[in-house]
């Protein structure tokens, strides 16, 4: 009988090197091979998010992580929350500790709930700082009414965010019809708000193409197998965290609107 291998016992062991996961931090997992960005957490794992923007949450094992081939096991940051920016979903720096302002004259004008909903999960945290109200309308048939009634004016401006606005179309007719230095109009080319949404953040290539004179929302939802419009909604606003997840050309619609309502040089309070 043999004792215990002498020189086993004595072979170095792999020393793994532990590192804070700080935000931004760009690992692989060793397992999936999924490599992102360090976003956060969530229930003991580590948030990566890759440059497609796909998300993951991953145990923070040891020696899980790799970093440039090197394999290393991640831990918390210890420094204290209150020490780290906080950043919006529109990707403004947040600001603690502000109470929200008292809501100004001026509105900004969406055209329906959907583009509502959405635009308060993306900016909703700089409306309630700057205190603009974003109200839903039933459609903007009647948009010069409703402004002429608005009574648009110093300190009571007016910002409208209008669905498939491009030359030619019905919108930009009814846009034209609106005239005031205290108004603005701004858009987006697609068809309904839902198309701002990227595509693959569905887990879709593109949008389907719904032939015209057919439902485009109900269109959608028979293209992709959903049961209903409301199932189909409950599921683009799921998938939005941040503007990231919309295109560009909304992102710099609500923008302008934003800076014009707000602008300090129109002696609003």
């Amino acid at each position: 009988m043999y004792g215990e291998d002498v020189l086993r016992s004595r072979r170095p062991r792999r020393i793994v090197p532990e590192m804070e996961a700080e935000p931004d931090l760009v690992v692989e997992d060793a397992d999936s091979g999924f490599c992102g960005a360090v976003v956060g957490f969530e229930h003991g794992a580590v948030v990566l998010e890759d440059r497609y923007g796909k998300r993951r949450n991953f145990p923070l094992a040891p020696a899980a992580f790799l970093i440039d081939g090197q394999a290393v096991t991640l831990r918390r940051p210890s420094a204290p929350a209150q020490q780290v920016r906080r950043i919006t979903a529109s990707g403004s720096i947040a600001v603690e500790g502000v109470r929200a302002r008292v809501a100004r004259g001026s509105r900004i004008w969406v055209e329906g709930l959907h583009d509502a909903a959405l635009v308060e999960k993306v900016w909703g945290d700089d409306l309630r700082i700057e205190g603009v109200v974003v109200e839903p309308l039933s459609g903007i048939d009647d948009l010069a009414g409703a402004v002429a009634e608005f009574e648009p004016g110093p300190g009571q401006r007016l910002g409208v965010l209008v669905d498939h606005l491009v030359e030619g179309s019905k919108e930009s007719r009814i846009v034209a019809s609106v005239r005031s230095p205290f108004v603005l109009v701004t858009g987006h080319p697609y068809v309904d708000v839902w198309q701002a949404v990227k595509p693959e953040r569905l887990g879709i290539r593109a949008w389907p193409v719904i032939p015209r004179g057919q439902d485009w929302k109900q269109g959608v939802c028979d293209a992709l197998g959903v049961a209903d419009p409301p199932e189909m909604w409950r599921r683009i606003l799921s998938s939005v965290r941040s503007y990231k997840d919309l295109e560009t050309p909304l992102i710099n619609s609500v923008e302008r609107l934003i800076d014009f309502v707000t602008d300090p040089s129109d002696g609003a309070a």
